[in-house]
């Protein structure tokens, strides 16, 4: 199975990348946030204005190694999708690796699939946002979605 990923060199050492998905997502992903993404069962919210959402669960946390989120909950209203509803039991992995001057940090989204109805629009936006993860890491200045 081909689940979306993404690995990509950030000029940025591995704490500082996994304190962005931890504790800073509203300043690269969107500014639209609620909860608590810090610690394993930590539960937050993701908003993109007021027809898409995901809501997960962090199932792991490993300072300056790994992160996994769950989603629990998801609704991606855009009017083309049929199911909008299938994110729900997906899992986001990120992987980050300290090399001498970067940080190599690995996003799979296991469940985010070309066979998949939003797997362009979602790998598309995942490409849109990492970018941004990448950008606020290396100039202190995201491109996150804004209220």
């Amino acid at each position: 199975m081909d689940h979306y990923s993404s690995t990509l060199e950030i000029k940025a050492t591995t704490d500082k990348v996994y304190e962005a998905l931890t504790r800073k997502i509203p300043l690269w992903w969107s500014e639209m946030f609620e909860g608590s993404s810090e610690q394993t069962n930590d539960i937050f919210t993701i908003r993109f204005g007021d027809s898409i959402y995901k809501t997960m669960r962090v199932k792991e946390a490993i300072p300056n190694s790994r992160i996994c989120w769950h989603v629990e909950d998801s609704r991606i209203a855009i009017p083309s999708l049929k199911n909008q509803t299938e994110w729900i039991g997906t899992a986001i992995v990120w992987e980050m690796k300290q090399n001498e001057n970067s940080s190599l940090l690995q996003l799979t989204h296991i469940g985010l699939q070309p066979s998949i109805e939003c797997y362009e629009i979602c790998s598309d936006g995942w490409k849109q946002f990492i970018n941004s993860l990448k950008v606020f890491l290396e100039t202190g200045k995201g491109n996150p979605y804004l209220k």
